[in-house]
């Protein structure tokens, strides 16, 4: 009993092809996510415009910091759409960083001392468990690409431990060109 192939559908002669199908639908997902940069793009310039107007106006520093950790976040958001675009995938550790920014912004928007301490409590614990996920990305430089081979992929376990820590070491060199000196 012969098993027909994962790459085709039933009708492998027919127009239903699984390639062009999802090479298709993959170009329609990078045009959304282009868009979507472009929308960043433009709520950080007319939040840009708004802090603009806020430092010509008496100083209100809360609502000014609130203005600038929103840009910041969606500067985040807008280098995660980026990486989405070059790996096809969703960078874990940015995702994270973007969640941290989000939780203390609200906290500097709200006041420390105006929350709940049940929501404080929440947040610290939620920020702890962020924190260690971040950690492990930082440890793990190839986590974003262990479920799937991606092109981008630094790290790629084929071959023994020689090969491995062959392919690790050029990685390490390859960071460690591509820093800016300071």
């Amino acid at each position: 009993m012969q098993k027909r192939q994962k790459s085709r559908f039933l009708f492998s002669d027919r127009w239903l092809d699984r390639h062009s199908i999802v090479r298709n639908m993959e170009a329609f997902q990078d045009l959304i996510v282009i868009v979507l940069c472009l929308g960043l793009f433009a709520v950080m310039l007319i939040q840009l415009w708004g802090i603009a107007i806020a430092l010509m106006q008496p100083l209100d520093y809360k609502h000014v910091t609130a203005k600038i950790l929103f840009v910041l976040i969606l500067v985040e958001l807008f280098r995660l759409l980026m990486v989405y675009l070059q790996e096809h995938s969703i960078s874990v550790g940015v995702a994270v960083e973007v969640t941290i920014v989000s939780l203390l912004r609200e906290v500097v928007v709200h006041g420390a001392l105006e929350i709940y301490w049940v929501n404080t409590l929440a947040i610290c614990g939620l920020l702890f468990v962020l924190g260690g996920l971040l950690v492990v990305c930082a440890k793990t430089p190839h986590m974003d690409c262990m479920s799937h081979d991606t092109k981008f992929c630094p790290v790629v376990y084929r071959g023994g431990k020689e090969r491995q820590n062959e392919l690790e070491l050029q990685y390490s060199r390859q960071c460690d060109e591509n820093q800016p000196l300071g």
